[in-house]
């Protein structure tokens, strides 16, 4: 059975005495889901070292929501790879639309970052979607695209294979505005038909995703799971979630 992965991205939510309360209540509820189900949940940085002993011996992954591609530097409140491993960070998100937006991240920063994580042995969540604008303009498909493509530049057929890609439309992310599956699925394929190598690699959505819509996403043949934002937050509303899709 192919995989299905489900990403929690926390963004700037729970200490690290939250953080350690949630995987307490959390850990028990999705002990016993299939084995092809893949979580994982990307804290604030300061909450990693709370969450990486929580999960050692788990089936749950430890994730961060950055990174810089270098690997050490004059680059202050940076975060690397290097530092990320030593407490067992295995995922990292890459090219969210708030890091797009309100730290300046370029395709061509994502790139890099996207180079230097799959170096350094972490598994990149690259993350891209168009604004309302875009979307009203017809152009979704080629900035997504576009979006993609610059990523995932120069990479090998093997490497490709070692990438998580996500499709948010920004203008669903936390507004309780849904993209509809159907209409996710269209730009998703042409995400994965956009570059040779893509066949098997996982393509989460991600927007307002939640208990109620989450088998009509995973239903389509091009989704593979989700990147959950405020419905992560809670250990039996995520564990629900989670439960929805794969039940």
């Amino acid at each position: 059975m192919s995989r299905t992965i489900f990403a929690a991205n926390w963004k700037m939510h729970k200490t690290a005495a939250d953080t350690a309360a949630f995987l307490d209540a959390f850990l028990p509820k999705v002990a016993a889901l299939p084995q092809h189900v893949e979580i994982i949940i990307a804290p604030p940085f300061l909450s990693v070292p709370s969450a990486w002993p929580a999960l050692r011996n788990t089936r749950v992954r430890l994730g961060a929501q950055t990174m810089h591609w270098e690997l050490e530097g004059a680059f202050t409140g940076e975060i690397s790879a290097p530092m990320l491993r030593e407490f067992g960070v295995s995922h990292v998100i890459l090219g969210h639309s708030e890091r797009r937006a309100h730290a300046n991240e370029t395709d061509e920063t994502v790139r890099l970052k996207v180079r230097t994580a799959l170096d350094q042995g972490i598994t990149p969540i690259v993350a891209v979607g168009e604004t309302q604008d875009q979307r009203k303009a017809g152009i979704t498909q080629e900035h997504v695209v576009g979006q993609t493509r610059a990523a995932l530049h120069q990479l090998s057929t093997g490497d490709l294979g070692r990438v998580i890609l996500a499709y948010e439309p920004i203008w669903a992310i936390g507004t309780g505005q849904n993209c509809a599956p159907e209409e996710a699925q269209r730009v998703m394929a042409a995400i994965r038909g956009c570059l040779e190598g893509l066949n098997e690699t996982p393509i989460l959505y991600g927007g307002s995703m939640n208990a109620q819509n989450v088998a009509g996403y995973v239903a389509q043949p091009d989704i593979n799971g989700g990147l959950v934002g405020g419905a992560s937050l809670d250990p039996e509303g995520f564990a629900n979630l989670i439960a929805s899709a794969t039940t």
